[in-house]
This record gives C-alpha cells, structure tokens and sequence, in this order.
C-alpha cells in the first residue's frame, strides 16, 4: 500500500461531516468520497447507479423497491447478472470491493458507507464519528435542503434511523457509540473549522504523519 492511509468518518445528519470530510482531505491533500462511490460502483460493477441510490446506506431487504423484479433495461451495457433481481447485501459487496480497491491505491476519506467497518484491516485507518447538538443539525438541515424546522427534524429522525440500521447490519457493531470509532466529537462545540483542525491533528499523530 505504499504508506497509504484512509480515513473513515461516520456522521449524524445536520452534524457537517461532509463538509468537515471535504475539508479535512483538502487540507491532507488526499482523496475525499462520499456520494462518489455511487456512480464507482456503478462503473466497476457495470450496474445502473440507480441500483446503489436506491439501497445507498440501507439494510439488507429482498428486493430493492420494484426495480429489482425487471430484467436487462436497468442495466448498463456490458455486463448482466446472473439473477434478475439484487439484494441490497449484493450491492453492498460491489460497493464494498469499490473502497477496498481505492484504499490500496491511494490515501482516501470516506464519508459513511461502513468505510471504517471494510477497511478494519487496513494498517494504517483512523475512524471518526461526527456529532452536532440538535438545535444545530436542524438549522443546518433548514438551510441545506430549504424546508421548515419541522420538516428537518423528522428528516433527521428518519435519515439517523436509516444510517444506524445499515450500519449495525453490515458492521455488527453500534453505529455512533464511542467504543466503535477512534475518535468522536461534537461539531457544535467547536465549529466546523476548528473540529476540521482537531480531527487533523488527532490523525497526524495516530499516523504519525
């Protein structure tokens, strides 16, 4: 791997970890995923990325909506799968394979995804949780998607739910408990800068960069 080293940072919604990841491998000069590996995925894979939007950080189910029943206009062209329906756990494994690949071949920050779970023998990882008050997720949420307080907090609710049940599923740990994670902070106590500074060192010397 070649000193090569990843970061994997797991985050509430409305908390700024996309934005901390952004940040944090701007500043250590590595390359940053997150809804990237959606369209990865789809390319290795040769799967409609429409497949990984609809099961991106959800539990395993039968099907994916009803996609999953039709046969080969999904798909892009060149390769086809030997069922005519995927399982949300399939497309876990491509997705899977996608992070394990990019990880050997350069220095990377993924946002999510059970980066931190795939990745647990990589010799060199450092895993984050990102944290945020409520009140700050909410006005966060607001202010990104343009809907009322309201409407924020049950989209928080609900996208929590979601990240925790995928997580614990394909991880068989606790999503956001701190004996999972190397490291957790909360966002609001800090601001979005200075916790992209401190996650920065705190990598610095577990890696001793």
């Amino acid at each position: 791997m070649n000193g090569n080293y990843v970061i994997n940072l797991g985050r509430q919604l409305g908390s700024g970890g996309r934005e901390i990841g952004e940040k944090l491998a701007a500043n250590l000069g590595i390359s940053f995923y997150d809804k990237e590996l959606i369209n990865l995925a789809s390319e290795e894979s040769g799967l409609c990325k429409d497949f990984f939007e609809q099961a991106d950080e959800k539990a395993s189910q039968p099907l994916i909506g009803g996609l999953f029943g039709m046969r080969f206009p999904f798909l892009n062209d060149g390769m086809i799968p030997s069922s005519n329906c995927l399982s949300n756990d399939a497309l876990f494994k491509v997705q899977s394979d996608v992070i394990r690949k990019l990880a050997t071949e350069h220095s990377c920050l993924f946002v999510g995804r059970c980066a931190d779970y795939i990745l647990r023998d990589h010799p060199r990882h450092v895993d984050v949780f990102i944290s945020a008050a409520l009140p700050d997720r909410i006005a966060r949420v607001c202010s990104n998607k343009q809907i009322t307080k309201e409407e924020a907090e049950e989209l928080i609710n609900k996208t929590d739910k979601r990240r925790s049940e995928y997580y614990n599923y394909y991880s068989y740990k606790t999503w956001g408990a701190a004996a999972t994670y190397h490291l957790c902070i909360d966002s609001s106590v800090l601001g979005i800068d200075d916790t992209v500074e401190f996650i920065q060192e705190f990598v610095k010397k577990k890696l001793s960069l």
